[in-house]
């Protein structure tokens, strides 16, 4: 394992996040190993902890809970369930919801790692003394001759999660372990780690999509708090072609789920194009029109010092997305960002985060993009 934080003349105290799943369990396992003082906590951020998972969606159940409890207890450390549930309602659900409402596709993850584990859960642990928070994550601490850090995509690419930890300032990574990072393994390997280990959560299956959406039905989640709101599906020449129950329930680049009665004059499928929530009115077109040449983000957050001059980069527009060369520079505060080649359905409200090579420069929310073919929107 790569030690991001320095060396002392005492064992560093480490708060090691413990969601109830196999990898986190298997970092909490490897930071006692490579001999710092361990203490799990497992984050209550459900509003019904009560409910279980449904299949290997949603997290933050009772039953995480006792798994996370259970792994503590087989690596032998001190464990302690925390109720951020209305920190995390506040920052994540509700930004999450209003991000909708307003036309736009957030990312939770990203939210809660900036808003929760990186920020009211390390300002916990450094209240109590800890050096560090220690979480499962697939991502890489380096640490410069000179002291500073920088944040590197895990060793496996297969297994990189440096696009959701892209908002985590300098101050965050000094304090920040991922045991799992420098890891070229499968994930097979690692449920084998933890069984050799004892763990029993080496067979249980990852979460997947929202947390506090168990059922994955995003669309009926945002109905019920939103409510019912018709507006008019429009082509990009303003003609009605069907209904729909809320703008909110769709996103750029989206096919299925259309309800368009009849096929476009060429016979090729439509996909939303644009969310207006100001008319409550979707535009939906050709593929091709989704194609972005360029676009602004604003809310830029550096995984060190802000970049100095414009530059050329790599970009990453989704989590599990690839990458694409982008130019980039800091206008006024915000980052101005043109595609070397046009990029296809990016969405106001989805981070972009830079890469130079490996490393983490930094990450902010899109706020506009420009069509290759039309205007901004």
């Amino acid at each position: 394992m790569t030690e991001n934080l320095p060396r002392t003349d005492r064992p560093l105290r480490v708060l090691a996040a413990m969601s109830g799943g196999v990898d986190s369990a298997v970092a909490a396992a490897r930071a006692v190993e490579a001999g710092h003082d361990v203490t799990g906590v497992h984050l209550a951020l459900s509003a019904n902890p009560q409910s279980f998972r449904t299949g290997a969606r949603g997290c933050c159940t009772i039953e995480d809970s006792r798994d996370a409890r259970r792994a503590a207890d087989v690596i032998g450390i001190p464990f302690y369930c925390w109720d951020l549930a209305e920190r995390f309602r506040e920052d994540v659900v509700e930004d999450f919801i209003s991000e909708y409402e307003a036309g736009r596709t957030p990312n939770p993850c990203l939210r809660c790692n900036e808003k929760i584990k990186f920020a009211a859960l390390l300002d916990k642990a450094l209240a109590l003394g800890f050096d560090a928070v220690c979480t499962g994550h697939y991502a890489t601490v380096v640490v410069n001759d000179d002291g500073s850090r920088e944040l590197h995509r895990a060793s496996d690419m297969a297994k990189d999660q440096s696009y959701v930890l892209g908002v985590l300032d300098e101050k965050q990574l000094a304090h920040a372990l991922f045991p799992l990072g420098d890891t070229i393994t499968t994930k097979e390997e690692i449920r084998a780690e933890a069984e050799r280990r004892g763990l029993a959560v080496a067979k249980k299956p990852d979460s997947h999509d929202i947390c506090f959406i168990a059922d994955g039905d995003t669309q009926g989640f945002l109905a019920r708090r939103l409510g019912k709101a018709e507006g008019d599906i429009v082509d990009e020449a303003g003609a009605k072609v069907g209904t729909h129950d809320g703008a909110y329930g769709f996103t750029i680049g989206q096919r299925k789920g259309l309800r368009i009665g009849h096929p476009a004059p060429d016979g090729k499928p439509r996909y939303v194009l644009d969310i207006s929530p100001v008319n409550n009115t979707v535009t939906v077109g050709p593929a091709e029109a989704l194609d972005v040449s360029a676009l602004t983000a604003i809310r830029p957050r550096w995984c060190g010092s802000t970049p100095a001059a414009p530059g050329t980069y790599t970009a990453q527009l989704r989590a599990h997305g690839g990458e694409t060369e982008v130019f980039a520079e800091v206008v006024d505060g915000e980052l101005r960002v043109r595609f070397t080649e046009p990029v296809r359905g990016v969405a106001p409200g989805q981070a972009i985060v830079l890469y130079d090579g490996t490393r983490v420069v930094g990450s902010a929310t899109i706020a506009t993009t420009t069509r290759a073919t039309a205007a901004s929107v």
